[in-house]
């Protein structure tokens, strides 16, 4: 019997490897769209920001709609259609990098003469990775990132500082995500990201590698949002803005 049995196993056993290859070559071309995405974006941006936000909208629903690694349930994704804010100028910054210590703590910044924050100087104590922290997961478990600084955004209430971290497993990247009261109405109820650097997602840096271009009209939902299959890191309690960012991608 295990004789007659084997074969049929082979078979099955071979049918699920070559799933799994497809798969992972459909995931190393959506990767390979939303590089190219964001690289066009960047590029774009230079010129013309709010051109270049209309390209992400519609490239990222074509995307979403179309491709096999899509987020969006398969029944779901002839039909998909992305919600944003209209785009606003004032929520596009170019933030400077307040460095961590090796513990994970922030260097104080120095300011210039009118007030704005300056980079923290680099040096020993200002590029060795600090701790790895565990962020909260949606599907329970948690992932490893290290605090690497923190940015300074100046919104219209006044500047607002949000923590920003490195991936520690994976293919790495620069993450920064966030929370604001639109979470559980208009937007996904664990928060947003801005920048997701491993998945392609960058806005690239203002003339140096300390100074991120951040902008929240590019600010979008993790794939959790859309089909809670997927597990996403999401904002930790530092990252919780007490303002609607009335910018980016919304539910509806």
């Amino acid at each position: 019997m295990s004789a007659i049995g084997r074969p049929g196993a082979g078979v099955a056993d071979a049918e699920l490897a070559d799933t799994k290859v497809a798969d992972r070559l459909a995931l190393a071309d959506w990767r390979r769209r939303v590089a190219d995405l964001y690289g066009a974006v960047r590029d774009l941006a230079s010129r013309d920001p709010r051109a270049a936000w209309e390209h992400w909208r519609i490239v990222r629903d074509d995307l979403y709609r179309t491709h096999a690694q899509s987020p969006v349930p398969a029944e779901q994704r002839a039909a998909f259609r992305g919600h944003y804010w209209a785009y606003d100028p004032a929520l596009r910054t170019e933030a400077a990098i307040t460095v961590a210590d090796a513990s994970g703590e922030v260097l104080p910044s120095p300011t210039g003469a009118s007030g704005e924050v300056l980079p923290s100087p680099t040096g020993a104590s200002g590029t060795a990775p600090g701790p790895l922290l565990q962020l909260p997961v949606s599907t329970g478990d948690a992932m490893s990132f290290t605090r690497i600084g923190s940015v300074h955004i100046p919104l219209l209430d006044g500047p607002k500082t949000l923590d920003l971290f490195w991936m520690a497993g994976y293919a790495g990247g620069l993450f920064l995500p966030f929370r604001d009261t639109t979470n559980g109405s208009a937007t996904y109820g664990a928060g947003r990201y801005l920048l997701d650097t491993a998945k392609g997602a960058d806005l690239g840096t203002a003339g140096a590698p300390d100074r991120l271009i951040l902008d929240f009209n590019f600010a979008f939902q993790p794939s959790c949002a859309f089909d809670p299959r997927w597990s996403c890191p999401l904002a930790p309690p530092e990252n919780r803005l007490t303002i609607a960012i009335t910018g980016g991608e919304r539910l509806s």
